[in-house]
């Protein structure tokens, strides 16, 4: 190693690019951000004021998400017209962010999407969705004939007035594949621009789907189209983090997820934590430094609380009160490298996301923290003020309040 200019292959040896490859290499795929409607599906989620959902959909844009499912404008005339606005401003700002809308293969629900494209002369593409696992075949009593005709009414009713349509069939995962054949072939003989695989109930290991994703793959060729593949899951069984990797591993063309994950039960693929993965593994070369400012606006609009110890967003995801740590970051802060402190106890630089390293103090802390606390808050490092700071966050059980600390320093400096 070269001491006075290491590189970073030098400092960092990567496990996970370096050596043999169980996997074939990921690459850049398209993204589909489905906050502001499988989002807001959650029992515990706030459908957030048309504002903030303004300002989510240019957050995206600015991060590099390639498609927004903006509502689902069957569900009522709010939805229309919250879909309406977003599709709006996505045209007035110019953003490069398309839309999509969520409608079950009925004309009550795809004839809304039509009218808003008309209305707003933006190309809407419609995710036109249909139940096909046996178990729901026969809890509602359906054939295949029927849902045979329901998908080829409904992607000729999106094709008729010049709408992509991608066709959805839900429970994806736990269709049987004659049932799929059939439907995917309805579709693609009606002009489907893409097929949408879901786990729609969080059922799969990531065997499950390389399989499901080569069996359409396998299908479209047969068939002579051209179709995209795209791939939305769930995460009731703790799966859909590494299920999306695998869909893009297995061929999928596009990887559906919300911010922070919310959606129905346990919710879907965090699409924040899938683009970091992503960026981390040099597949995403897209400024992240707005996906903090995204997380922390969905969650407050949705009123979503962001548990502290939630991967990069949460509130602990940077902070260190142990001694040990935080003397290895102050080590390399003292050297003038950012680079360094933002890597020497932290596997994701919190820079990359528009997030610091921060230290803290506490009863397993060094005077390292003490004096990182003090330098960061603007306050001279004597040592009758270190000692008070540090005597006082070993009498405790937990973390100093930053109030706690300042209370100190004030009692310290003031004269008597």
């Amino acid at each position: 190693m070269t001491q006075e200019n290491p590189t970073e292959s030098e400092l960092i040896y990567d496990w996970n690019l370096l050596g043999d490859k169980v996997s074939p290499p990921l690459r850049r795929v398209e993204y589909v951000d489905e906050t502001l409607r499988d989002g807001i599906q959650c029992p515990s989620v706030t459908d957030p004021p048309i504002d903030a959902k303004l300002e989510m959909i240019r957050l995206m844009d600015s991060i590099g998400i390639d498609h927004v499912d903006v509502g689902l404008p069957g569900a009522g005339q709010r939805a229309v017209d919250d879909c309406t606005v977003l599709v709006e401003m996505i045209r007035d700002e110019g953003l490069n962010i398309k839309p999509q809308c969520a409608a079950r293969t009925h004309p009550n629900d795809i004839r809304p999407v039509i009218e808003i494209s008309q209305k707003t002369g933006v190309p809407i593409e419609v995710m036109a969705f249909l139940g096909a696992s046996p178990i729901r075949l026969y809890t509602e009593g359906w054939t295949a004939e029927l849902l045979e005709e329901r998908t080829r009414s409904s992607v000729r009713m999106a094709k008729d007035n010049n709408l992509e349509v991608s066709f959805v069939t839900e429970d994806t995962v736990r269709s049987h594949p004659k049932l799929l054949a059939k439907l995917f072939r309805a579709a693609l003989d009606e002009g489907a621009d893409g097929l949408t695989l879901c786990d729609t109930v969080g059922h799969a290991t990531p065997d499950g789907v390389y399989n499901l994703i080569h069996f359409a793959r396998n299908l479209i060729r047969a068939h002579e189209a051209d179709c995209r593949i795209d791939w939305h899951g769930h995460d009731d069984r703790g799966h859909s983090l590494p299920n999306a990797l695998m869909a893009i591993e297995a061929g999928a063309d596009r990887v559906h997820g919300t911010v922070l994950g919310m959606g129905e039960r346990v919710g879907n693929t965090p699409l924040d934590l899938f683009l970091v993965n992503l960026k981390l593994l040099g597949v995403e070369d897209a400024d992240l430094g707005d996906l903090a400012a995204l997380v922390e606006l969905a969650s407050k609009s949705c009123e979503v609380p962001i548990p502290p110890s939630y991967p990069v967003f949460g509130r602990d995801a940077f902070r260190t009160g142990t001694g040990v740590h935080a003397a290895a970051v102050v080590k390399a802060m003292n050297r003038g490298d950012d680079w360094l402190a933002d890597r020497i106890y932290s596997g994701v630089p919190a820079g990359w996301f528009g997030l610091n390293q921060i230290i803290e103090v506490g009863h397993y802390s060094g005077m390292s923290n003490v004096q990182a606390w003090l330098i960061s808050h603007g306050y001279e490092t004597s040592d009758t003020v270190c000692q008070a700071v540090f005597d006082a966050a070993k009498s405790t059980n937990r973390l100093l309040e930053d109030d706690e600390i300042h209370a100190i320093v004030r009692d310290m400096t003031q004269p008597d």
